[in-house]
């Protein structure tokens, strides 16, 4: 069977890589990451399987917030090369297949922004309107600060001209004010501008602060999204928009859209990621299992996005205060790798203690659940975290791609892990080399997930393993089928499954090709190694399993 024409969904089955350019290859030798040294590399992402580079912010910046605070949206950052750079890395990454996708973060300026300064320079400048003022700092409450350790208020005086402006995330990030048509028209320009130079979309960066400050006068603010889709839908229809909402299920579903997904094209599922952390440090299948059980389907024309470490500190907010404290004392029991009480900084590799078995059962979780897999760079090869580096940096380590670094002839900006996860230890080129290495079973698990788009277009059902410690499910897509299991222990057990409809099949383990017959009453018994991952296409025994597939076109 076939699926229909998914020319135009490109990103329902994409293989999403994060990268920050200035810490992922210097070009010029200045200790920096740089477009030409990204440029140099497109080749490596191209070999590990990914489909979508999404770049975090690379526009200028005072780099007080390692970008995210920025001062012109029309620009590259002087440290990171030029627009002819930028130009230059598009074309390379549009000539190997690649799609590229863009930070978008537009609920706040640098205070450095032209913008800003002419906002704060009077009362009556055409830009004040541009920022949220206040003649009293509404209530705040101190639970919502994004930074409790830097902040303590939402609100912050301006000496000159005697009002307070609104800043959700530091003093230093004024919020614009997204109720001003003038700033929605911006926006849009910006939006504009760098698709024109070649980007397939953008990710909004959190998407609940940029609406929730939109003027109560004006309509509905999740039209502002929508708005935002309908313009990129027009300048180019395959492009997407990858939105942060970390929120309850309930609530998220307000932001794909109606049910024709008309904002956002993908959220981040958060609270499957939660879980999933949550069954890691229990060595049980149910929190992620009741998270897939719960969560809602995406509109037609919207998908998941999921993940299990990003950029940021590992937000566990979405958890009660046990079992947050219950993922402390398994992956982060130390004060100096938590954060603000709610997260840790650290990678996955360090967190699972570098114990390889359990590694690649983690990332063969994460390709394997219902959605578009996003990854951080550096995860392929077991890249660890620097924590004598300040909060949330510690995971935006440079990457390592020989023994002796490789990421700059000279000394870098920023210092990589040590230890036993120092260049010596990790880095591309010898996992080049080791057939059995965590790089190589990336583009393993990337093949596997590339090659079984139920995985991503199918309906998703959890399973009865008969195993607290095994969590699987199935995804059906048409008359094709995926079961997929993963043992959560350290203990090789048997999985026992009851796969309705599926009656004198066979299974085929696309990992190892092993085979299970099922038996006429649908069931199935399936030996699990300690951490063990199976990825299992149904077919009759008298059709390979490829051919058992749906096939898209």
């Amino acid at each position: 069977m076939r699926l229909t024409s998914t020319s135009d969904l490109w990103w329902k089955n994409a293989v999403v890589y994060c990268l920050d350019v200035e810490t992922f290859k210097d070009g010029n030798d200045d200790g920096v990451g740089d477009f030409r040294g990204l440029t140099q590399q497109i080749d490596y992402l191209a070999g590990l399987g990914v489909t979508c580079l999404w770049l975090m912010p690379f526009f200028p910046t005072p780099n007080r917030d390692d970008g995210y605070d920025i001062t012109d949206f029309y620009s590259i950052d002087p440290r990171l090369g030029t627009l002819g750079d930028f130009v230059e890395f598009m074309r390379t990454a549009k000539d190997r297949g690649l799609r590229v996708i863009a930070d978008l973060v537009v609920n706040h300026t640098s205070i450095e922004h032209p913008w800003f300064k002419q906002a704060r320079s009077s009362r009556d400048n055409p830009f004040r309107e541009w920022y949220v003022w206040s003649d009293t700092p509404e209530p705040d409450d101190p639970k919502q600060v994004v930074f409790p350790d830097k902040e303590d208020s939402f609100w912050e005086y301006d000496e000159k001209t005697k009002q307070y402006y609104l800043h959700s995330f530091y003093k230093h990030q004024p919020d614009l004010n997204v109720g001003n048509p003038e700033v929605r028209d911006e926006i849009t320009r910006i939006l504009g501008f760098w698709m024109e130079l070649g980007l397939s979309g953008f990710r909004v960066d959190a998407v609940p602060f940029l609406i929730e400050n939109i003027s109560p006068k004006l309509p509905d603010p999740h039209e502002f999204l929508a708005d935002l889709r309908a313009f990129m839908g027009r300048r180019e229809g395959s492009s997407i928009l990858l939105g942060e909402v970390n929120v309850p299920y309930d609530d998220l579903l307000d932001y794909f859209g109606d049910g024709n997904g008309t904002e956002l094209t993908m959220c981040f599922d958060f609270i499957a990621m939660q879980r999933a952390w949550l069954s890691l440090a229990r060595c049980e299948g149910e929190p992620l299992a009741s998270a897939l059980r719960e969560r809602p389907k995406a509109p037609k024309d919207s998908q998941w996005a999921t993940f299990l470490r990003n950029h940021d500190e590992l937000t566990l907010d979405k958890l009660t205060e046990d079992e947050r404290q219950e993922i402390f004392d398994a992956f982060g029991p130390e004060k100096d790798m938590q954060i603000f009480g709610r997260g840790l900084r650290r990678r996955l590799p360090t967190m699972l203690g570098g114990d390889l078995r359990r590694i690649k059962m983690a990332y063969s979780l994460l390709f394997s659940l219902p959605g578009t897999p996003v990854i951080f760079y550096g995860e392929e090869i077991g890249l660890g975290e620097n924590l004598e580096a300040e909060g949330r940096m510690a995971v935006r380590v440079p990457m390592q791609w020989a023994p002796e670094g490789g990421f700059s002839q000279v000394e870098p900006d920023r210092q990589p892990p040590d230890g036993a996860y120092a260049p010596d230890r990790i880095n591309v080129a010898d996992q080049k080399r080791d057939t059995d290495s965590l790089l190589r079973w990336f583009q393993l698990l990337i093949e596997r997930y590339r090659e079984c788009p139920e995985l991503a277009w199918g309906e998703h059902t959890v399973l009865d393993c008969a195993h607290q410690g095994v969590v699987g499910w199935r995804c059906d897509a048409e008359d094709a089928c995926v079961v997929v299991v993963h043992n959560l222990t350290d203990t090789a057990t048997d999985a026992t499954l009851t796969l309705k409809g599926q009656g004198s099949k066979r299974l085929t383990d696309l990992l190892t090709d092993a085979t299970f017959d099922i038996s006429a009453k649908g069931q199935v018994e399936l030996p699990m190694d300690p951490h063990g991952s199976r990825w299992l296409r149904v077919s009759t025994p008298d059709v390979p399993p490829e051919d058992a597939s749906v096939k898209a076109r």
